[in-house]
């Protein structure tokens, strides 16, 4: 399937993206962000974010499994192809400009408003209501419109999920200019995928890995047909030629999300709906369809997971290109708001 395809802009757009480093990433985050990611590095240069500050939150007392994140999701970008050359990818806590401007922006948003975020609010049910949240996961939409602002970025690809995101960090750089009276942060548009959810193999929710329900992108060939067999199709479909149903059937949403024959998907759904096809044969096709897509996606990464050192020194090098970016917003941040003394 063809990656979305940015609106028309009279001025280069910069792109802005990035995932916290939590795990290795799935294919949820294939179809949801690194399928743009790949289209839009043959017109622009994107910044991609290992964002491991804020994966801190997520792994707290234990930054050992941010530090193995951080070289997990690097290898993944590189395999699905992720081009150093043409993208820039940086390591979130080697830009300390990012973390400066993240507090200057906090005076700007309330608790309250924080709270309202549907995506954080998503979040936080998903921690469970017994959880000890800390202060930084809570101010973590902050800390992306840092990101997104010290870097100019004015077009983010993101999932459905993340347009709050994207609103809350146009109000806070609509605050700020106000504030000081000029524009000097940019306002962002978000770019959706073609497939903005990807459900989870049970069929409950989208993708996640802290609901269990993923599929990695360096899944071995047993572990993509396992997951295959036990996806939910219809429990109406209770003989080979009963009517099934599409909608909500989680085989068939991967066929639209993966299969690049979308002729074959339609006449499979045609067949399916009316009756005569068995869950065995969709579950053969999307067996086929994965194991083409992920199979050299993993080939890839083992072979890059061969020289860490490598990979972390082409880190270095994405986070320096970065911070030159970023120390001259936070100059213009900081000149503005008279926070020179000497």
């Amino acid at each position: 399937m063809s990656a979305a395809t940015p609106s028309t802009n009279p001025s280069p757009s910069i792109v802005v993206t990035g995932d916290r480093t939590v795990g290795p990433l799935h294919l949820g985050h294939y179809a949801g962000s690194l399928q743009t990611r790949l289209a839009l590095q043959e017109t622009h240069n994107p910044f991609i974010l290992l964002a491991d500050t804020q994966a801190l939150s997520d792994h707290q007392g234990d930054y050992r499994k941010v530090r193995q994140a951080v070289i997990d999701v690097a290898l993944d970008y590189l395999a699905v192809g992720i081009d150093p050359q043409k993208s820039t990818i940086l390591i979130q806590s080697m830009v300390p400009e990012l973390a400066e401007l993240s507090f200057y922006l906090m005076n700007l948003v309330s608790v309250a408003r924080l709270e309202r975020n549907p995506t954080l609010k998503s979040e936080l049910r998903a921690k469970g209501a017994n959880s000890e949240i800390s202060a930084g996961f809570l101010s973590y939409p902050v800390s992306q419109a840092a990101d997104i602002t010290a870097l100019r970025g004015t077009l983010i690809p993101v999932g459905e999920d993340q347009l709050p995101m994207i609103e809350q960090t146009n109000e806070i750089v609509r605050r700020f200019n106000r504030m000081v009276g000029e524009p000097i942060l940019n306002e962002c548009e978000a770019l959706l995928s073609n497939t903005t959810r990807l459900p989870g193999l049970d069929g409950k929710g989208k993708m996640s890995r802290a609901l269990g329900n993923h599929l990695a992108l360096s899944a071995s060939a047993d572990e993509i047909t396992q997951a295959v067999n036990k996806m939910y199709t219809d429990a109406q479909h209770l003989t080979i030629t009963s009517p099934g149903q599409i909608e909500g059937n989680v085989v068939f949403a991967f066929l639209d999300a993966f299969d690049p024959d979308t002729q074959h998907v339609a006449a499979l759904k045609a067949q399916y709906a009316h009756g005569g096809l068995a869950d065995s044969v969709i579950k053969a096709r999307l067996n086929d369809v994965l194991q083409a897509l992920i199979t050299p996606i993993r080939e890839r990464r083992a072979e890059y997971a061969q020289d860490t050192d490598a990979v972390l020194s082409m880190l270095l090098c994405g986070s320096a290109k970065a911070r030159q970016t970023a120390a001259l917003t936070l100059h213009k941040v900081k000149t503005a708001m008279g926070m020179y003394y000497f």
